[in-house]
């Protein structure tokens, strides 16, 4: 008996497991975007948003979006990089070169 009782928790176990793995898988996924200005802000936003969705990715389900300007003032960039860093978001997304640069150097440290 003892031995059905071990074998019944054990194939619970493997059951159960699958799907306590996926709940732990369903961390939120953290995005940076750093752009330069506001006249592209919206097209771009709404882009990233709409490629993710094709992709699985919902916001506010599965994803989450850290969005940040420098409104024109390129000055502002090594900064905004600097704090989507210490948000310690998954990943940085830019739109054109000089954000990019400023996200590289931002993240030179982090393997």
């Amino acid at each position: 008996m003892r031995r059905r009782e071990f074998l019944g928790v054990l194939g619970g176990a493997a059951a159960a497991w699958p799907l306590a793995a996926r709940g732990q898988q369903s961390k939120m996924a953290r995005i940076g975007a750093l752009y330069i200005g506001t006249a592209d802000a919206e097209s771009f936003k709404n882009e990233l948003r709409d490629g993710l969705r094709e992709l699985g990715y919902v916001e506010g389900q599965n994803i989450a979006f850290e969005f940040r300007s420098a409104e024109g003032q390129l000055d502002r960039l090594p900064e905004l990089a600097a704090e989507l860093v210490r948000l310690n978001v998954n990943v940085i997304v830019t739109l054109y070169v000089p954000p990019s640069l400023a996200a590289k150097h931002a993240t030179r440290d982090i393997p």
